[in-house]
């Protein structure tokens, strides 16, 4: 085993045969903290938003969060209603992009899916910043190197997920379940002391929060206030991403696939609903004050004196539950912790659907087909390590700002959500058309219903989304979609001309004229002998060999040579004057050609087999680099004749000795057998 084997093997773990790929399904209590982390993981952010954009016309605008947060809450539930007709009636994994693409056409599928994948990457940066910005609020050591515990988080959960999804889904259950009892039994706790009379304020709430520049108090307008209310639902519509990944990772649940999708799906709705409005309920009966991290000069003391410089401001988390445990620490630091916990782990939804979708894309040829292919823990390796990539460099960009980076959120999920909801429309619609049974038709009604409902609402926060935030940073994310919509026709119109090119014609079966073999020659060795042989073996028409004269004195010894063994194969030799050698043989195997333009020239390449990597460098790179120029040249088809060095024993028992092992396993799960000379024998099939 070398050492990039080893490597892989301590980081992934054993590799897994395609025939497991059944064992990697998740059963629903494995499957919900997995795709459900996402949506749950936002009541981290999302109230913090709704407070954050009603601080612009003051504290008194806090009493409007409620409402906000009703309004975000109807949403989600006419958005999980609409996602559960969509897992049923399309279980195959494409989600949004399926639908469109069956419903509304190619480029409404490519939409989506350029719409997809930008959310995906935002899903990584902000849950991972927004977690950082958590744990900063209980560990000081953090604040300053947000961006560099960000990398490092991302780049562990791009690990994990490595490994695969079966080991990766036990491991994230355990923090997504602590963090729904370490929210609920806090609110409940919070509201109990509420109800005793005892609850505290919180530790903002003798500060002032000063009005921004046009929301002072009498100078308000009826117009700015309803824009204002219209930023802050935006803001907390960012609770409603990650419910599409359920409706992309249905191929990851144990059957019944669909039922056991559409149940984690409701029961997400319903946890992040309780959880957020809790949350806003008790940030309002503490008074709360929170205001954009970027903008703590509007933050002030009671008596108008500005904070420390060194003041930074806690999550609303943190303050709710500072308060709530002022007498119970560890309650406290539990809130803080699994709170960052699940922030980092609601990554992992995106590294479960993105990977995915990527697959399918390259199904389609919407993207390269790499991404379609599975690693050694049966995982798109490929479209994770590219998600992880794309994560980090816009926390590197953005340097782990949550508020900065949720201006380019969100405007992917509802173009997502809208095309979706469409596509379902006409779903519906069609089937209706061919549907007899009377029962069907009222359940596919119902289904209509519901869909049509749902991308009312979509459409509505798209539209609101788009007025209020374009110029706050939404304008890049319409950039990105952009882009990946380009680059996703371009690798499609590149695979459709490639096929076109690549079909079977009349004269594809035609034999050539003649075949003129040239076997290249370095010097008079073994391998050379070997690759006249096998030349002669395939029959050419014509054979020669052919020599570069970079040296006069060499190439006569090379002739005298030549002829006192008395190879019976003519000896061409190409004067070069200023010593290339790639160039004098590209330039006669095209005049070859253009002699006889329906013949072909058959180039042989003696090369050696080493057993080191070290010897692989000292070797063979001239003859790589005429294959490289080769390959390029119509009409001629290049051969490499291998001749193994001794050295190459080496890697021959490297490979034996890997194929011999018996792993742990494997006579129980019949891969390997016994046999009647006492021996094993490795099953390939």
């Amino acid at each position: 085993m070398g050492v990039t084997d080893v490597s892989k093997r301590i980081l992934l773990g054993r590799k897994l045969r395609s025939t497991q790929a059944g064992e990697t399904l998740l059963p629903k209590k494995v499957a919900f903290p997995v795709f459900a982390s996402d949506a749950l993981s936002s009541v981290a952010y999302a109230p913090d938003e709704i407070f954050l954009m009603l601080s612009l016309a003051g504290i008194s605008a806090y009493a409007l969060s409620w409402q906000v947060g009703l309004a975000v809450a109807v949403v989600l539930l006419a958005v999980v209603a609409s996602y559960r007709q969509t897992v049923h009636a399309y279980p195959s994994g494409g989600g949004d992009y399926e639908v469109a693409t069956v419903n509304l056409g190619p480029r409404a599928g490519t939409t989506v899916a350029s719409a997809l994948l930008v959310d995906y990457v935002l899903t990584v940066a902000v849950s991972v910043s927004a977690a950082v910005q958590n744990a900063g609020s209980a560990l000081g050591w953090v604040s300053g190197n947000e961006v560099l515990v960000a990398v490092v988080l991302v780049a562990l959960v791009a690990a994990l997920n490595l490994r695969g999804i079966r080991e990766s889904g036990p491991l994230f259950a355990i923090p997504t379940y602590a963090f729904i009892v370490g929210i609920v039994g806090m609110c409940a706790w919070g509201i109990g002391r509420d109800l005793l009379g005892t609850l505290p304020d919180a530790e903002s709430a003798s500060l002032r929060i000063i009005e921004a520049d046009g929301y002072a108090e009498g100078t308000l307008t009826t117009v700015a206030l309803v824009f204002l209310v219209a930023r802050a639902f935006s803001s907390g519509c960012v609770a409603l991403t990650g419910v599409e990944g359920i409706s992309n990772g249905v191929p990851a649940f144990r059957k019944p696939k669909s039922r056991n999708a559409a149940s984690t799906l409701l029961l997400l709705g319903v946890a992040a609903i309780v959880m957020m409005m809790s949350v806003i309920a008790l940030a309002n009966r503490m008074d709360v004050r929170y205001v954009d991290p970027l903008d703590l000069d509007r933050l002030v003391q009671a008596d108008g004196a500005p904070l420390p410089g060194d003041y930074d401001q806690p999550t609303l988390l943190a303050q709710i539950a500072g308060g709530i445990f002022d007498n119970f620490a560890p309650g406290f630091y539990l809130v803080i912790g699994v709170t960052a916990l699940i922030l980092v782990l609601a990554a992992n939804t995106a590294f479960n659907g993105f990977p995915v979708l990527g697959s399918i894309l390259a199904r389609d040829g919407l993207a390269p087909r790499q991404l379609g292919a599975r690693g050694d823990r049966l995982a798109y390796s490929n479209g994770i390590v590219f998600l992880a990539a794309l994560a980090i460099v816009l926390i590197v960009a953005f340097d782990a700002e949550t508020t900065q980076l949720i201006q380019l959120y969100i405007v992917g999920v509802f173009v997502s959500f809208n095309l979706s909801q469409l596509g379902m429309l006409r779903h519906w619609t069609r089937a209706l058309r061919d549907e007899r049974d009377p029962a069907e038709r009222r359940r596919m009604h119902r289904s209509r219903a519901i869909n049509a409902f749902g991308l009312t609402m979509t459409a509505i926060v798209l539209v609101v989304v788009l007025v209020t935030k374009f110029l706050e940073g939404a304008w890049i994310t319409v950039l990105a979609m952009g882009t990946f919509y380009l680059v996703m026709r371009t690798i499609r119109g590149h695979y459709d001309k490639v096929g076109h090119e690549l079909e079977i014609a009349d004269d594809d079966q035609l034999l050539p004229t003649r075949v003129h073999a040239i076997v290249l020659v370095s010097k008079l060795h073994k391998p050379t002998m070997r690759a006249l042989a096998y030349a002669k073996a395939a029959r050419p028409n014509l054979l020669e060999a052919v020599y570069v004269d970079t040296d006069s004195r060499t190439t006569d010894q090379l002739l005298e040579e030549w002829d006192e063994r008395g190879i019976d194969v003519p000896l061409k030799v190409l004067y070069s004057p200023y010593r290339e050698i790639t160039r004098p043989i590209l330039e006669y195997a095209r005049s070859i050609r253009a002699a006889a333009p329906r013949g072909v020239v058959a180039v042989y390449i003696p090369e050696y087999v080493v057993g080191r990597w070290w010897e692989q460098l000292l070797h063979n790179q001239t003859a790589l680099r005429l294959k490289g120029r080769l390959l390029f040249t119509p009409g001629v088809m290049v051969t490499s004749v291998p001749y193994q060095l001794r050295s190459s024993a080496i890697a021959k028992e490297r490979t034996e000795r890997e194929f011999a092992r018996t792993r742990p396993g494997d006579v129980r799960q019949g891969r390997v057998h016994d046999v009647h000379s006492g021996g094993r024998r490795r099953d390939l099939s």
